[in-house]
């Protein structure tokens, strides 16, 4: 007989004082306990009696709350066994809600893993008396609790909290994850210091109840569990069998909202509706027509008050004109800012809604929905693949969570996570490594696995946000709107060089003047300002600072239409480009059916079928009855079955809609459904009660199935899988000998029976059901002899090396129906020139099937597995994409090459996605479209839109609503263009042709001119609903130019009617209107010449105007069409906007006055004006009678001529300039400091309200400060959502998935 060898004393106590703080002990560490206790019985009875020295291990802090006296105390030997962890069962709602059965797996697992594979480590214990040589170092072993929770000099603030309920502050919460700190995370007392330290319950999470916290708890109270309240092995368990909604916890936790804030970032101040002024305002050419309109006012009272009147005219009224451009500028920057405020408004509004999103916690004991904004430290929050972590933690327990910390960490390796209580119980074992992570970070991906988490840190306090602290994030440019900033800057230039041009000219004409002429010099000067005025004016009309907003004003208007709609615009430049896409790759489920599923039919073993139509049935085969199916089942046979569904799954019991439900994927809620009506399945937490899990598989889309293993209690244990039909098949080579035996007796699969359910298989997809087969396998041990491990969990066995010689179950076919009216919206895509592919994980069968349902496979369509199309070579590829129509059996990686592929071809792309491994192609598609039910968090993030009701027909609403924008900027820039070119060269002809060197057009005119065209045209043309008409025409190429011919036959044929109207009217309306008569002779009657003059100006700007309006009718429609007035009725901006510039028009030639150096006309003469602008509308109609073929023909001949011409004025001008340019920047240079300076102590100031301090502003506000130009975004809070990745090993490096953006929402405004 071996001699026994009696555990060292110091190892006992050790083992006494982990059982008196409730940490529970691996088998192998009771079995030394016992041999302990043998040892006490065989020896003299004395007490024995543990100093603090002899109880405590070296190098821990666990002296620093236990005192002698309580060591003492409990000094005796004693064996108090906690229940094991590998007890507690599988129940609750989501594999125990995901919360409890998790919590114990991975102690559990390592129990088991420690006691047949540490031996060694065992008896090397039991020979060395020395407790270090047990410990593996980690970084921070060494330190104490007060040098673990040491506060840096930068957020000592954060330590420091007062009446704190808690026993922690934020800040040391913050050094758990400040970095990654198990040394922290002892000091804190691990997770079940935590749990007492936060108040809170690791199986129940946070009480709905709670408001104050009543009963402080501090420091020591919480990392010592022997004067803990609540022993750690009575915590209550309340069962989860609800859905408590959010409502429910409104205005609760105030005390946590006090010391550890909410889950956002703090809001910054928003820009001032004053500072959209001055932005409005702060514009080189509004600065000099303002000093030029105060010099002429001036200049103006000086003739009025220091100069004798002139006899003839009287008082002069010269400074009346400065004081209307004054108040004209006035009004353009009062419009322009609050045009854009209500812009901001409306954004900030989206990114409100964009940004906040609900996640799965548990509260109360039940499963809770909670926005992010409302995440709070002490929540329990659940993990499963695809979701993005929204605040920083430490994992409760799981299976297999493992997370992509790139975004937050720079580190590209998937992080395999350990649940705390694991880590604590290393830790206090001295066994802990630097490779144990319990940490979950804010801002990072959990690829794979499912589990819960102990939130620590929100907001600003957790690591991503303080990452984010200095971020701030603009409203993105869109590609139309920088398109259309260049084109505004090219009209721009030639604005400029008419402007100049003319000043020159009026400058030599004034100069030679000068010595034939009587006039003072102050009239002089007066006249010299008029000629500055009305050059600088024609720039203020020539430059289209307009067009970029029209897109603005467009997008904004489309994105809140779209929203109610069910489409949620994340990117703007997705609803631009959303109407000229070419091709949608549409998912199946879900998105062309209606995602609820029942399962239709079935097979039991390969002889049982069974359907709820019995129509089914032929001379090959019998189909029975659901009842009478399962009726044949013995016992045994429906046991196997009902675990194969309810514990190989992932759906849970809950409420939607006060109606109790499953919740989870539709096809496991279908086998539930299925499983409750025929096989007697209770309560999903009571067969999942007393059911050992010791790992799982969770849903894999390349493998095509999810599987479960847990322990029999005979103690062999069964894998139990599922999934894609005829890929089970492949893999199973036994089937069940009797389904109504009393014995699970298994026979081989023979030839016959794998033909026939195969061909049961092929049958179900020929009638579009969905087929889903379930597997079986016992195994002796786990993890079976011979098979490869995890390499990191031995206790782990690798799903590949096991899933083989599987027992075939028999299979279900699961019903899908289409949505109503997916035909017809894939009819109109296809009308509108848009191809739709069917990319989906189904067999071929269903899918050809389902495809010719909806539309999508046509006779010349072409349908392909994935496996085979990606063996296909490029050039093979893009042969076969042009009638490839349906790809099923396809992967993310599949998708991702298909999306590559046809943006290669010059294809725009849209394509649908829901899962985490789609990220790649939702970011490489043009316009990416997640699901808003069916989701992962990983591809709502790689998306550019969100179809908040999985709906194919919201796909065809927001093309119409992008082809809108992309019209509506066009109707804006047609309009535009057309006035410039009249306005422009109206001012110009008219002032080099007038004696007193006066434009027609006065500088205040041009400048309601300009408020007409940049501001309310915007709103009247931007603000046109689409109609289904607008998908009759085909997309627009990628490269199509902004002005297409039709455009210019537009723009070129209104300006030509415009001028000759005006010209008329100006050089023959004296003539006409019999002028000459009524004031002959002119030298006699200069008086009634000067008020005719007038008169016949204000007709000339009166005309020029209604000209405006009515052509702005003309620009609701961009084809050759000739209804114009259609769907007006509809549009009350337009009606509206219409109604505000007739209105404006006629209370200026009313009362305008001298300010508009206007006279009021009769009734005559205001007929003449509107007789001569109405014919536009006519002469629209026969401008659209002009075929644009020829059209196209006369403009490339004048360009050409142009050409030819311009080319060298252009370069002489640009020689001429030259001087110019640099003499301008030289004078502009006192006023650009003056404004940095103004802007500079703005933004100062603000930041000083913010901050309660001076001069700490953030590197944006600096930024701003010192480029007066860049507009001021609104910024405010936002839940932490991070950036999102795909899953690391199906993300290829040629395109990888970057961050998005993150935009920053205030609370309030959402």
């Amino acid at each position: 007989m071996a001699p026994i060898i009696w555990p060292p004393i110091d190892v006992v106590h050790r083992l006494q004082l982990q059982l008196l703080r409730g940490i529970v002990l691996t088998r192998q560490e009771y079995q030394t306990l016992l041999a302990s206790m043998i040892e006490l019985l065989l020896a003299p009875p004395a007490p024995l009696h543990v100093t603090s020295q002899q109880a405590e291990p070296s190098n821990t802090d666990f002296d620093d709350h236990t005192s002698s006296a309580s060591l003492t105390e409990h000094s005796r030997l004693s064996l108090q066994v906690p229940p094991s962890p590998g007890a507690k069962s599988l129940a609750g709602d989501t594999l125990r809600s995901r919360a409890d059965s998790f919590n114990s797996t991975a102690p559990s697992s390592r129990t088991r893993a420690d006691s047949f594979n540490s031996r060694a480590e065992t008896a090397r214990s039991r020979g060395n008396s020395d407790l270090t040589t047990l410990r593996s170092r980690f970084e921070g072993d060494d330190l104490s609790t007060e040098e673990a929770l040491r506060p840096d000099k930068t957020n000592e603030q954060d330590f420091v909290v007062e009446n704190n309920p808690f026993a922690y502050s934020p800040g040391q919460l913050n050094k758990i994850l400040n970095p990654k700190s198990l040394a922290a995370y002892r000091a804190l007392g691990g997770i079940y210091g935590l749990e007492r330290g936060l108040q809170t319950d690791l199986v129940a999470g946070l009480s709905v109840d709670e408001t104050s916290i009543a009963e402080n708890i501090d420091f020591e109270d919480a990392t010592n569990p022997i004067n803990s309240k609540k022993p750690l092995d009575a915590r209550r368990i309340i069962a989860r069998d609800g859905l408590v909604t959010d409502h429910e916890v409104k205005g609760q936790f105030h005390d946590r909202r006090r010391i550890y804030k909410d889950n956002r970032l703090p809001a910054k101040k928003a820009v001032t509706i004053w500072r959209l002024f001055w932005n409005a305002y702060n514009d080189r050419v509004l600065l000099i027509l303002t000093a030029a309109a105060i010099i002429s006012l001036v200049l103006g009272v000086y003739e009025a008050v220091g100069q004798p009147p002139d006899p003839k005219k009287g008082k002069s009224l010269d400074w009346v004109e400065g004081l209307a451009i004054i108040v004209a500028i006035v009004i353009v920057v009062l419009v322009t800012g609050l045009n854009d405020y209500r812009r901001e408004k409306q954004f900030s509004a989206l990114n409100a809604k964009k940004d906040d999103r609900q996640v799965k916690g548990i509260r109360s004991g039940k499963s809770v929905m909670i926005s992010i904004f409302d995440v709070m430290v002490g929540d329990i929050l659940h993990l499963e693949s695809g979701d993005s972590i929204p605040a920083d933690g430490i994992l409760v327990g799981g299976h297999g969570i493992r997370c992509d910390e790139s975004s937050a960490t720079g580190e590209s390796d998937a992080m395999k996570k350990t649940a705390g209580a694991e880590v604590w119980q290393r830790i206090v074992e001295g066994t802990a490594t630097p490779k144990l992570d319990p940490f979950i970070m804010s801002g990072s991906n959990v690829l794979e696995g499912v589990g819960t988490y102990l939130v620590t840190s929100v907001g600003i306090n957790s690591s991503f946000g303080k990452i984010m602290m200095g971020v701030q994030a603009e409203n993105e440019e869109t590609p139309l709107q920088a398109k259309l900033a260049k084109m505004a800057n090219w009209i721009g230039y030639l604005g400029t060089s008419a402007a100049g041009l003319l000043f020159f000219i009026l400058l030599i004409r004034f100069l030679a003047g000068l010595s034939g002429n009587s006039k003072t010099p102050t009239q002089n000067g007066h006249t010299f300002l008029d000629i500055l005025i009305v050059a600088v004016t024609i720039i203020v009309v020539a430059v289209p600072e307009g067009l970029p907003v029209a897109v603005t004003l467009a997008l904004s208007f489309a994105t809140k239409k779209m929203f109610k709609e069910n489409n949620l615009v994340r990117r703007l430049r997705a609803c631009e480009t959303m109407g000229n896409a070419t091709t949608v790759c549409s998912d199946k489920t879900g998105t062309l059916t209606q995602n609820k599923m029942t399962v239709f039919a079935g097979l039991l073993g390969t002889h049982t079928n069974f359907a709820r139509d019995l129509e089914m049935s032929d001379d090959d085969k019998t189909v029975l009855t659901f009842t009478a199916a399962f009726d044949r089942l013995s016992s045994e046979t429906r046991t196997l079955l009902l675990q194969s569904v309810a514990i190989n799954s992932t759906a849970f019991e809950g409420e939607e809609g006060g109606k109790s439900t499953y919740i989870g994927s539709k096809t496991e809620t279908a086998l539930l459904t299925m499983a409750k009506e025929f096989l007697g399945m209770g309560p999903v937490a009571e067969e999942r009660a007393g059911v050992e899990v010791v790992q799982l598989f969770p849903f894999d889309s390349d493998r095509k199935c999810m599987g479960v293993v847990f322990r029999l209690a005979s103690g062999s244990y069964r894998l139990l899988v599922k999934g894609a039909a005829e890929i089970m098949l492949k893999h199973a080579t036994q089937e069940l000998f009797d389904i109504s035996g009393e014995s699970l007796d298994t026979m081989v699969l023979t030839e016959t029976a794998r033909t026939q359910a195969a061909a049961n298989i092929e049958d179900f997809a020929n009638q579009s059901l969905r087929t889903i087969a379930l597997l079986c396998k016992d195994f002796p041990q786990w993890p079976p002899v011979g098979v490869e491990t995890l390499e990191d969990e031995r206790s782990m066995a690798r799903f590949d090396d096991i899933f083989h010689e599987m027992t075939f179950l028999g299979v279900v076919g699961i019903q899908d129906p289409l949505r109503d009216g997916v035909a017809l919206a894939v009819q109109r895509c296809q009308d509108a020139g848009v191809v739709v592919r069917m990319v989906t994980g189904d067999n071929i069968t269903t899918a050809s099937a389902i495809a010719k349902q909806c539309g999508i496979l046509t006779e010349k369509g072409r349908v392909m597995e994935g496996p085979k199309f990606r063996q296909l070579s490029d050039e093979d590829m893009d042969g076969i994409l042009p009638n490839l129509q349906v790809l099923a059996r396809s992967s993310p990686d599949d998708k991702r090459i298909l999306v590559s592929r046809l943006k290669h071809l010059g294809e725009t792309v849209a394509v649908t996605g829901d899962g985490t491994n789609d990220g790649p192609a939702l970011k490489m598609a043009d316009v990416g479209f997640s699901m808003g039910i069916a989701g992962t968090e990983v591809a709502k993030e790689a998306s550019a839109i969100i179809l908040m009701d999985d709906n194919f027909a919201s796909i065809v609403k927001a093309i119409m609503w992008g082809r809108s924008v992309n019209d509506a900027v066009s109707k804006f820039l047609q309009f535009q263009i057309t006035v410039n070119i009249t306005a422009v060269i109206l001012a110009f002809v008219s002032a080099v042709a007038s004696p007193e060197m006066h434009s027609v057009l006065s500088a205040v005119q041009l400048l309601w001119v300009n408020l007409i065209m940049d501001t309310f045209a915007a709103l009247a043309l931007a603000t046109d609903a689409p109609t289904e008409k607008i998908l009759d025409r085909k997309p627009t190429p990628k490269r199509a130019r902004l002005i297409t011919t039709n455009m210019w036959k537009m723009i070129i044929g209104q300006a030509i009617y415009q001028l000759l109207v005006t010209f008329v009217l100006y050089f023959v309306g004296y003539d006409i209107l019999g002028y000459d008569t009524k004031c002959a002779p002119r030298d006699i009657h200069q008086q009634c010449t000067d008020t005719m003059h007038t008169e016949l100006n204000t007709m000339v700007f009166n005309t020029f105007v209604w000209m405006q309006i009515f052509n702005e009718f003309n620009n609701r429609r961009l084809d050759n069409k000739l209804n114009i007035f259609e769907g007006v009725h509809r549009n009350y901006f337009f009606i509206g906007i219409n109604c505000i510039m007739v209105a404006g028009q006629i209370m200026i030639i009313f009362i305008g006055g001298k300010a508009f150096q206007i006279k009021r006309i009769d009734g005559t003469q205001w007929a003449v004006c509107i007789l001569c602008a109405l014919p536009c509308l006519l002469w629209a109609v026969v401008l659209r009678c002009v075929p644009d073929v020829y059209a196209k023909k006369v403009f490339d001949a004048v360009a050409k001529l142009w050409l030819a011409v311009a080319r060298p004025v252009l370069s002489v001008l640009a020689v001429v300039f030259k001087p110019i340019s640099d003499a301008w920047t030289v004078i502009a240079a006192p006023t650009k400091r003056f404004s940095r300076r103004v802007v500079s102590k703005l933004s100062r100031k603000e930041v000083e309200e913010d901050n309660g301090a001076p001069n700490e502003g953030t590197a944006a506000d600096v930024e701003a400060a010192n480029n007066p130009s860049m507009e001021m975004k609104t910024v405010a809070a936002v839940p932490i959502t991070p950036p999102q990745r795909p899953h690391r090993r199906t993300a290829s490096a040629e395109f990888p998935l970057q961050p998005p953006p993150i935009t920053l929402t205030t609370a309030s405004e959402s």
